[in-house]
C-alpha cells in the first residue's frame, strides 16, 4: 500500500522526463509544473509555482509541482485552499529548501517572531505531499526554529529529510503520515497536537534533550505514533523519548530500534508531576541499547503486543473519512 522509497524517486523521474522536450527545454507537464534555480523550468522558486497552482484539484487529478536539483533558499507557504497538491523531488540530497527563521528574531514589528511564525515550510492545506526534498531551519542553536508547521488533514511527507536543532517539525493539527524520511534535532524536534504516524523514518539526536514534547488533545485518540524506526546520535549525547507539552500528551514507539543515545527512564514529566496521571506515552517491541523497559519511569503504560500489532497507519490515521495514505 504505501511506496517504498525506490518507487517514489522513480516517479520522480519518469515526471521530469515527460516535461522534457527532445531539445532540452521545459514545458509544463500535464497537470502541473517545474521549478528549477536555473531557469530551465516555469519557476525560479517553490513558492511562485505554489501560489500559481489551481485550487480545484481532486484526488482523481491532483497537481504536481517537479523540483529540479538545487538548494532553495525561500519561506514557503502552502495556502488552504491548495488541495491535492504534490511538491516532488528528485531526491533530497540534491534537492534542499531551506531557511533560518527563529523565535526571538525580530519581525517586521519589532516584535519577536514566536516558534509558530518561524517554519521554512508552512503547509496549511488539506491533502498535500511533499516528497524527495529536504526540508531544513539553518539557524542552528538559537532557540526555537521549526523547518515545517503542518496544519492540514490528511498530508503525506514521502523519502523527506528534516534538519533543525530545537522543534524541528510541528505537527499542529490534523492527521499526517511520514515515511521513510530522517529527521534531525535534539529539543522537542517532534511536536503538536496533531495525530501523526511515522513509519520506517531514522531519527537523529544531535544534543541532549528530547525527542517529542506531543500536545495531544484530552479526546483525541491519537498523538505522534512511530513504527519501526530507529533513534540514534552521536557518542555521548543523550535524549528523552518525549516529555508532555500538554497534560494528555500521546506518544508511542511500537517495533523500533534505541541506540545508547536514549535515556534509560525514557520519559521526562516536564517538571510537573501532575502530567505523569494524565499523559499516554508507551511503548512496544522496543530493540537496542536504550530499549530497557525495566528501567522506563514507572509512569509510562507498556503496549500489549497484541495492541501494538494493530497500531498500522491505517487505524491510527483513519479518522472519521477512512483515509489511508497511500
Amino acid at each position: 500500500m504505501r511506496f517504498p522509497k525506490w518507487r517514489s524517486i522513480g516517479l520522480g523521474f519518469i515526471g521530469l522526463a515527460s516535461a522534457l522536450r527532445a531539445d532540452g527545454a521545459s514545458t509544463a507537464p500535464d497537470q502541473g509544473c517545474i521549478v528549477a534555480t536555473d531557469g530551465s523550468g516555469q519557476y525560479s522558486s517553490i513558492q511562485e509555482a505554489i501560489n500559481a497552482s489551481p485550487q480545484s484539484c481532486s484526488a482523481a487529478s491532483p497537481w504536481t509541482i517537479h523540483v529540479k536539483p538545487g538548494t532553495y533558499h525561500e519561506i514557503v507557504y502552502v495556502q488552504r485552499e491548495k488541495h491535492h497538491v504534490r511538491l516532488l523531488g528528485e531526491d533530497p540530497a540534491t534537492t534542499v529548501l531551506t531557511f533560518g527563521l527563529f523565535a526571538s528574531m525580530p519581525g517586521i514589528d519589532g516584535k519577536p517572531l514566536g516558534t509558530f511564525h518561524t517554519p521554512t515550510l508552512w503547509v496549511d492545506a488539506d491533502d498535500f505531499t511533499v516528497e524527495n526534498i529536504t526540508l531544513a531551519n539553518s539557524a542552528g542553536r538559537v532557540g526555537q526554529a521549526l523547518a515545517l508547521r503542518v496544519d492540514g488533514d490528511r498530508d503525506c511527507f514521502l523519502n523527506c529529510r528534516f534538519k533543525g536543532w530545537q522543534d524541528t517539525i510541528l505537527a499542529n493539527r490534523g492527521r499526517q503520515y511520514f515515511a521513510d524520511c530522517s529527521i534531525e534535532g535534539a529539543v522537542d524536534f517532534i511536536f503538536g497536537g496533531s495525530t501523526a504516524f511515522f513509519e520506517r523514518c531514522a531519527i537523529t539526536c544531535l544534543g541532549d534533550g528530547y525527542v517529542t514534547a506531543a500536545s495531544t488533545p484530552q479526546n483525541q485518540r491519537y498523538g505522534l505514533v512511530f513504527d519501526q524506526c530507529s533513534i540514534e546520535g552521536p557518542a555521548g549525547v543523550q535524549s528523552y523519548l518525549g516529555r508532555p507539552w500538554r497534560s494528555f500528551a500521546m506518544v508511542l514507539f511500537v517495533n523500533s530500534r534505541m541506540s545508547g543515545v536514549v535515556r534509560p527512564a525514557g520519559w521526562h514529566n516536564w517538571n510537573k508531576p501532575e502530567r505523569e496521571m494524565t499523559t499516554r506515552f508507551g511503548e512496544s517491541g522496543s530493540l537496542g541499547p536504550g530499549a530497557d523497559l525495566n528501567a522506563r519511569v514507572p509512569w509510562a503504560r507498556p503496549v500489549a503486543a497484541a495492541d501494538a500489532a494493530s497500531l498500522n497507519a491505517d487505524k491510527v490515521l483513519a479518522g472519521d473519512d477512512g483515509w489511508h495514505p497511500e
